[in-house]
């Protein structure tokens, strides 16, 4: 899901002026002028970009994030509702659109301020700079568990507020009293002396002639009654009666349905292409050729779809048909112990930590290639006329795809418009990182009249993934004689996501480092990013370390976080939740792994079993510190997801390559956990008071070697590479 990283933020920064507070030059902003031609209905008005408000009270808040199951599309607006004092019977939301008013200053600034706080002078400067920014990177990604840290913190909450503090000043005005003895509550404005009230939809009007502040006075946090508390999502009564709309359930007049395959070898070029056997087949239209791949056109996808099979094409791989999984993996390990290496982390003297070891512990891990498998394959419907594009489409970032369309047609971006669907699943594949999918769907449109739908098989999807990326991680330790560590060294491969890799600081020696070894293999995010394959590499590691020390795992990381005391709880609340050191049923064993990822810390207990040789997952107890949570249901089933994700990779996942090209295609050779192998999960939530942290990722990264820590303890057999499916255990 993480499709952006702040460095990158910090370099976009860079690029537009080297600062945010430097050389802005102010100017009237139009953004909520066009927001109103936009959004702004009869009997409604937009108060600020973010929320409208209507004659009869309603309140409808505009998010600009993707909803793909997360609860995004319920927790923002939940957050502006408090702050605005709201109804929330009375609440409502629609999808931000694709366009530059919509650019995400919020998440920008979130990203640079990292959780801090800047001074109340300052923030209308920010926010524009950090629009303009927004603007130039076409940011409005969801991904990285940014929504509720970043525009829930940055824009819901403080637009709320500010539209609160507006209704407020247009009833006192309207009553002719001071504002300071007006008050807001369930979507009404109080003048108790007088005992007069007012309903938001009433007052609107005066409101949105008025200047909303950059710096309102936001809730402390005992003061919340909606935030915290269990709402119903907005988007689940239409997944459930059918009338959500996918992008694979588009459809229009004249609307075309094309099937399309690329090079099965990655950035290979269509080398010939011969349409005669499909010419002339029942609603088969045409073919077309765009140069990376071949589309068939025509009247329905099984009938396409059917005809692309039996096409007569041939793909150029470009050099790379001998790669295979076995030579990237070869490549690793010669940059690692060749390559340019990339500093992380250097602290300590490594030197003088070698010399004070009594052992040393050394290990190699991997993690191979993951596809991101979501329940609605690629598909994208566009219509290129007039030298304009039009797309419906389910992505993760408007702006991003409108961007691809407009490059792949040498168009203005002014010139494509952007319908946003709900998903049927993203996981970081329909984010702004890789959009192969709308490159390619708008030039097979714009060698069609009409629109046409281009819809990937399940096999094209996965076989044309841009993947997490295969990874390999070698570590070296050294303990003390009570078993401590004096120093730790990790290289591993790519530079993807600095603080994945980071461990605590109660190891004083420590150096990190990356090495690149590139391959012909797309990459891109995949949920909790780097996190999912570095949670794995260090938290078997330090499993190790314990092993070697002959401490209980448990109590080896307690004793390594005792200068982090907020870990040091998420750790110990896993544990007493789970029993750790209790009695277990025969031949069962539990694994236990914590870390921190999006601001989120995360600790769980795997229970495990061997049945035939393969690993049973029994029970999983998840103890998570997000700082604060908005919608406590939504939260427990994120991490609920995302345990069953990462249970899937740690069990089962892995895309393997063979002359140049994925061999897996569908989920009989790329298996899913079922409902039947599900574990039993339990959560629980801590409300610590930290900065907010994310939800959609941070339940992925400890589940896989806690279960792989419970496999050791269970048969002595230390897991170093995944998926689990590929070992034996007798």
């Amino acid at each position: 899901m993480g499709v952006l990283s702040r460095r990158n933020v910090l370099v976009g920064t860079a690029l537009v002026g080297g600062g945010l507070m430097v050389g802005v030059k102010f100017s009237p902003d139009k953004r909520l002028a066009r927001a109103r031609e936009m959004l702004e209905n009869p009997g409604e008005n937009l108060i600020t970009t973010w929320v409208k408000i209507s004659q009869d009270n309603i309140i409808t808040v505009i998010v600009p994030h993707a909803e793909m199951g997360q609860g995004v599309h319920t927790s923002l607006p939940m957050m502006l509702a408090e702050e605005l004092e709201a109804d929330w019977d009375l609440v409502t939301m629609v999808q931000a659109p694709a366009e530059t008013i919509y650019a995400n200053n919020a998440l920008v600034k979130g990203y640079l301020l990292d959780g801090k706080e800047i001074p109340a002078f300052l923030n209308q400067p920010a926010n524009w700079s950090t629009y303009q920014l927004g603007k130039y990177m076409d940011m409005q990604v969801t991904g990285g568990s940014t929504s509720v840290r970043t525009t829930g913190q940055y824009a819901m909450r403080v637009a709320g507020a500010a539209v609160k503090d507006l209704l407020i000043q247009a009833a006192a005005q309207k009553w002719d009293v001071p504002a300071r003895e007006c008050s807001a509550r369930l979507s009404q404005v109080f003048h108790n002396k007088s005992k007069r009230s007012a309903s938001y939809g009433d007052l609107a009007p005066g409101a949105a002639g008025m200047t909303a502040s950059a710096s309102p006075k936001l809730k402390a946090r005992d003061d919340f009654t909606i935030i915290g508390t269990s709402k119903p999502r907005f988007d689940i009564p239409g997944k459930v009666n059918g009338s959500a709309t996918y992008g694979i359930d588009i459809h229009m007049p004249g609307l075309k349905i094309a099937a399309i395959q690329a090079s099965p070898v990655f950035g290979g070029k269509v080398a010939r292409v011969n349409s005669g056997p499909v010419t002339g087949l029942r609603g088969i239209e045409t073919v077309v050729n765009i140069g990376d791949a071949v589309a068939v056109v025509g009247d329905n996808f099984w009938r396409v779809q059917s005809a692309l099979i039996n096409l007569d094409v041939q793909f150029d791989g470009g050099g790379n048909e001998s790669v295979s999984s076995d030579t990237i993996y070869a490549t690793q390990v010669r940059a690692i112990e060749a390559g340019k290496r990339k500093s992380n982390v250097s602290s300590g003297n490594l030197d003088e930590a070698r010399v004070a070891a009594v052992t040393t512990v050394d290990a190699e891990y991997r993690a191979p290639y993951l596809a991101h498998a979501q329940m609605e394959p690629l598909n994208c419907t566009a219509l290129v006329e007039d030298g304009k594009c039009e797309i419906w489409v389910g992505v993760q970032d408007g702006l991003a795809t409108r961007a691809a369309a407009a490059n792949a047609l040498g168009i203005a971006k002014e010139d494509v418009t952007v319908h946003l669907l709900p998903l049927g699943g993203g996981f970081g594949r329909r984010g702004g990182g890789v959009m192969d999918f709308i490159d390619r769907s708008v030039r097979v449109a714009a060698q069609l009249d009409g629109p046409v739908k281009v819809i990937w098989s399940r096999e094209e999807d996965m076989r044309q993934g841009a993947y997490r990326p295969a990874c390999v991680s070698r570590f070296e330790a050294g303990l003390d004689g009570s078993g401590k560590p004096v120093f730790w060294s990790n290289v591993h491969i790519m530079d993807e996501e600095a603080e994945a890799v980071h461990i605590p600081d109660s190891v004083a020696a420590q150096i990190i480092e990356s090495v690149e070894a590139p391959t012909h293999v797309p990459y891109g995010p995949w949920r909790s990013v780097a996190s999912s394959q570095h949670g794995f590499f260090i938290e078997s590691f330090i499993d190790e370390l314990a092993h070697m020390a002959g401490v209980d795992p448990y109590d080896y990381r307690r004793d390594l976080l005792g200068d982090d005391p907020r870990m040091a709880h998420v750790l110990e609340t896993a544990a007493r939740m789970s029993g750790w050191g209790g009695a277990l049923p025969e031949g069962r064993a539990r694994g236990i792994a914590v870390k921190k990822s999006f601001a989120t810390i995360v600790a769980q207990v795997a229970e495990v079993s061997i049945t035939q040789g393969a690993v049973r997952v029994h029970k999983v107890w998840c103890a998570a510190d997000p700082g604060d949570v908005v919608n406590p249901d939504t939260f427990r089933a994120q991490m609920e997801g995302g345990i069953i994700f990462g249970l899937t990779a740690a069990l089962y996942g892995e895309i393997t390559i063979e002359q140049g090209r994925a061999v897996q295609g569908n989920f009989p050779d790329y298996k899913m956990i079922t409902m039947a192998d599900t574990p039993e999960i339990e959560v629980e939530i801590i409300r610590s008071g930290a900065p907010w942290g994310g939800a959609g990722e941070p339940g992925t990264p400890p589940i896989a070697p806690a279960v792989t820590n419970a496999v050791f303890a269970l048969t002595g057999t230390r897991v170093r590479q995944l998926p689990l499916k590929n070992h034996e255990f007798g």
